[in-house]
């Protein structure tokens, strides 16, 4: 009797089956990336909290028209909006034509490019307030004399980086994933986001 016994009684962690090693095996190759992605959303995390206030020391009036700092990631939104079917319609199909993959650049190096994109969208909102508070001390009685228009690039930079890293990330997780494991992968990437959330 102790013989039949035994079978029941073995462990889980024991043994596994190589699909379980191998499954295993893509998550801890996909760890760097993720860890990586983290800290495009934390980046991503300051449009609308940093560079609002930003906008708030700014002048917002537009002719006789004053637009809310806060309205100003309208722009982000009109560069994903205006870039996914660009870089599906427009850039795929050159690319595909210059490197023979089928969707023109990999992977990995959609989602390098986007994120350099966070980099140059802070470089620039480091540019603009020193140019702010450059003006705001030259003329003290017009501390507010930069338009909040000058926000617009670090706004679409950041646009053009949530096109390249966040649908790239996406499509690379799936695409990398075996089929039991593309859920897993997809989760993975909202927790690499909610992460970054939290970070900033």
């Amino acid at each position: 009797m102790e013989e039949t016994d035994a079978p029941a009684l073995r462990s889980p962690w024991r043994l596994c089956a190589v699909t379980q090693v191998e499954e295993l095996k893509i998550l801890v190759r996909m760890l760097p990336l993720l860890v990586t992605i983290v800290f495009f959303y934390a980046v991503a995390a300051q449009v609308p909290s940093t560079f609002v206030e930003q906008g708030m020391a700014m002048d917002t009036a537009v002719g006789s028209v004053r637009i809310p700092p806060a309205s100003m990631s309208t722009f982000n939104v009109l560069t994903i909006v205006v870039l996914i079917p660009l870089y599906d319609r427009v850039f795929v199909p050159a690319a595909r034509r210059l490197t023979g993959r089928e969707n023109g650049i990999s992977g990995l190096q959609r989602i390098g490019a986007g994120l350099a994109m966070p980099v140059l969208s802070m470089a620039a909102a480091a540019f603009l307030e020193t140019a702010r508070l450059r003006a705001a001390k030259a003329s003290p009685l017009a501390p507010k004399a930069t338009s909040v228009l000058w926000q617009a690039p670090q706004y679409a930079l950041e646009g053009v980086g949530q096109v390249l890293t966040t649908v790239g990330q996406f499509s690379f997780f799936y695409g990398q994933a075996p089929p039991a494991m593309k859920t897993v992968c997809t989760a993975l990437g909202l927790l690499s986001i909610a992460a970054g959330e939290y970070l900033s």
